[in-house]
């Protein structure tokens, strides 16, 4: 796992991962972590290096740089990101955003974790390892603009002020040099090894999971040896006023 930009990454930072159950299910049965296509996220703004407002001047500045629109949309198929919170608590927003309004699990790891935990990664045999590269997401005015000297890869670490508040930390691996050899590289996400047992520190329940869900994960947990590492919610406690 290699880094990002050259800002170092804190090795025991606490990092979220909130997930639907059905999601969670399997990568306790598969051991695969899911990275998806760039092209699936909802964010308009993925990728961009300027956000182009309706004055005048901006639409000068930006004019030409369509034609590589289609270039790009390729671009974003190829690069392939995992997507974690960097909070020390658990999130309200983040529980309704990714994991079915609380209807999920959350994995809490840390970048040593992750790194000791993600296996090596290649689309087909025949084809070598693909490097993974890690690190947070740098939060900047996009409407000042353009970004200069902006790698393909790095350009996925970077995005625009108004999503400062998912506080993200990536982990991506760029297929695009697989596709020039002609391997072929899912329209969608890719599945990566991963050992469990070392990514996870803990595992905490949402709020809205049943008895007969919980009792399926506590089983799955179990027979992944990994059943002590389960907690639940803090937002499952009982408020108190007096």
């Amino acid at each position: 796992m290699r880094n990002v930009g050259e800002a170092g990454i804190s090795g025991n930072e606490m990092l979220w991962r909130y997930l639907r159950l059905d999601r969670f299910l399997s990568l306790v049965s598969d051991g695969k972590l899911y990275f998806s296509s760039a092209n699936e996220f909802d964010d308009p703004f993925e990728g961009a290096i300027s956000v182009e407002t309706n004055s005048v001047q901006d639409k000068e500045q930006i004019s030409g740089l369509y034609s590589a629109e289609g270039a790009f949309r390729d671009l974003k198929r190829l690069t392939k990101i995992s997507c974690w919170h960097r909070a020390t608590f658990e999130s309200d927003a983040m529980w309704k955003l990714y994991a079915g309004d609380h209807k999920g699990i959350a994995i809490c790891t840390t970048p040593d974790r992750m790194r000791a935990a993600i296996k090596p990664f290649r689309l087909q045999p025949h084809y070598g390892f693909e490097d993974i590269w890690a690190g947070p997401v740098d939060y900047v005015d996009l409407t000042a603009g353009r970004i200069k000297q902006t790698g393909m890869l790095a350009r996925f670490f970077i995005k625009h002020r108004a999503f400062e508040w998912e506080r993200e930390f990536r982990l991506a691996i760029s297929v695009r040099g697989a596709a020039e050899f002609g391997v072929q590289v899912p329209e969608q996400g890719i599945f990566v090894d991963v050992d469990l047992d070392v990514l996870a520190e803990r595992f905490v329940v949402g709020t809205t999971i049943n008895d007969d869900e919980r009792s399926m994960v506590e089983e799955r947990l179990s027979a992944a040896g990994l059943a002590d590492r389960l907690h639940f919610s803090s937002l499952l406690g009982s408020p108190r006023y007096s």
